[in-house]
């Protein structure tokens, strides 16, 4: 046992400070992203569905904002829970960074958090209590303005996340960027593609989900009559239509966003395609076969489209795309080749920076993104084929296809915010090849002075407080969706007795 101990105690002191605070914030905002997508889709689709029931008085549409809207509910809870820490983290292990940046970074995060506390607890306070107290127009103009919130709060963070990947609107004051501009903040060019892009991976996750709910709930009443079928039925088309729509604007956003990045991150462009030695034309990868984690690519053998690289970085099929070893001499130059003698970096002090993301990471993850990206929406064409002209589906693989295709775009999703992460290391804030000169900050830089137990500590209680919260949402989220229309449509009243008082009642109003 004494063995073991030491053993444990040696592994622990091998893991520094800045990988197990880089493991902590990836753990905290992956879960937290699950959660974050499905509340701006879904908020959006429960407030059209409820702007369908206002205009046609249909009971079908009420019934569908009322189960969707459940399910909302507990899903933006879980977000509120969980996001919170987010933010704590900029100061708990990433305070140099929080000093570095917080006149820039601070504006759009308040702006966030403005919009997220005050407009969307508002109005989604008074569309949860305002039922049958309100006039409807009212309570649906409430529905609306939570929805858009939860846009606008994407909309800041994504401005704010953008900067760091694309820092503009600054200048240098005492060494320290301030920010002059909130304008060209707010319109980075990374924001606004990267804001589109991931709404759109935002409906396709809500629209999966649709999708799944609704056509296991339509194929387990398929042999009997189902008084709720047609609501089962439209929310699936739904989902299906909302699910193809969101893949094509997530196809043509990811190509402008692949043109930012040919421009403003090189090195990502490369390590996206594990892109070793520098081609003109460039081919795409579709898929390698061997380790791809060194930067020489010698034992790696690729099933390539020709060219088609070079049209997506600049839609030509000419276009020079630098590979890794060409980049690292130039991000050398530049920026570089060891570290600062500091002893704030640790044992990174003055030891030789490592340009090179994780190649197996963002190689991998790219096509992860987008393979499970593409799987979605082919589960919501075929589930829109399966359903139509009335038809109910038989076989008993379709809810395995359906409920397992709720997990495609979340997976799809997370992948590409670890490449998008991954990808800019080993910089927190990375270079804007056209901006400030010395405009950057490197990772290592960023952490806090914290010991190893502390982060140990932290990162402990975080994941094991997030795996309770799972739980508790998978529990919550099983119960609505298998209670059905029932579960959140209140009983109607019993019908009065012939020639009793309450018929009289009835009568009167």
């Amino acid at each position: 046992m004494n063995w073991l101990v030491t053993a444990a105690a040696r592994s622990i002191e091998l893991v520094d400070v800045l990988e197990l605070a880089r493991w902590q914030f990836g753990i905290t905002t992956v879960y937290h992203f699950l959660m974050v997508p499905l509340t701006i889709g879904l908020s959006v689709l429960v407030a059209a569905m409820q702007t369908a029931w206002v205009r046609t008085g249909n009971p079908r549409h009420l019934k569908m904002t009322k189960f969707w809207g459940k399910l909302l509910l507990v899903n933006f809870a879980m977000g509120v829970v969980t996001g919170i820490v987010q933010e704590f983290q900029f100061g708990m292990s990433w305070s140099a960074y929080s000093r570095f940046v917080g006149d820039v970074f601070g504006a759009p995060l308040a702006m966030e958090g403005l919009v997220a506390f005050f407009v969307e607890s508002t109005f989604l306070g008074l569309w949860i209590f305002g039922w049958d107290r309100l006039p409807k127009k009212v309570h649906l103009a409430c529905a609306w303005a939570f929805s858009l919130a939860t846009v606008a709060s994407a909309y800041f963070i994504l401005a704010a996340n953008s900067w760091m990947q694309h820092p503009v609107g600054v200048e240098f004051v005492d060494g320290k960027p301030t920010m002059n501009s909130i304008g060209s903040v707010l319109t980075n060019n990374t924001a606004l593609a990267a804001i589109p892009h991931t709404l759109a991976g935002a409906f396709s996750v809500a629209a999966a989900f649709l999708v799944g709910v609704a056509g296991w709930h339509l194929w387990r009443k398929r042999g009997s009559s189902d008084e709720h079928r047609e609501v089962w039925r439209s929310s699936l088309r739904l989902g299906g239509w909302v699910g193809v729509v969101a893949f094509a604007v997530l196809a043509i956003t990811g190509d402008t966003q692949g043109k930012l990045m040919f421009e403003q991150q090189p090195m990502k462009m490369a390590s996206a395609e594990a892109l070793c030695h520098t081609e003109k034309p460039a081919s795409f990868s579709i898929m390698a076969i061997g380790d791809v984690r060194g930067a020489n690519c010698e034992d790696v053998k690729t099933f390539t489209v020709p060219a088609l690289l070079s049209f997506l970085a600049h839609n030509d099929f000419s276009t020079e795309v630098k590979g890794v070893e060409n980049l690292v001499g130039e991000y050398q130059a530049k920026y570089g080749t060891n570290y600062p003698d500091d002893p704030a970096l640790g044992p990174l002090a003055g030891q030789p920076i490592d340009y090179v993301p994780n190649l197996p990471v963002t190689y991998w993850g790219f096509r992860v993104m987008i393979g499970f990206g593409a799987i979605s929406a082919g589960i919501g064409v075929l589930a829109l084929w399966l359903t139509r002209r009335g038809r109910i589906p038989n076989g008993h693989w379709f809810p395995l296809l359906v409920l397992g295709g709720i997990a495609t775009p979340f997976i799809g999703n997370s992948a590409g915010w670890i490449f998008t992460e991954m990808g800019r290391q080993p910089f927190v804030v990375a270079p804007n090849p056209t901006g400030v000169e010395g405009m950057w900050m490197f990772t290592a830089q960023a952490v806090s002075k914290l010991s190893v137990g502390e982060v140990w500590t932290s990162l402990i209680t975080l994941t094991l407080l997030y795996l309770v919260l799972g739980v508790v949402e998978l529990y919550l989220m099983r119960k609505y969706v298998r209670g059905g229309i029932e579960a959140v449509m209140p009983p109607a009243p019993p019908s009065p007795k012939e020639g009793s008082d309450d018929e009289a009642l009835s009568f009167a109003y």
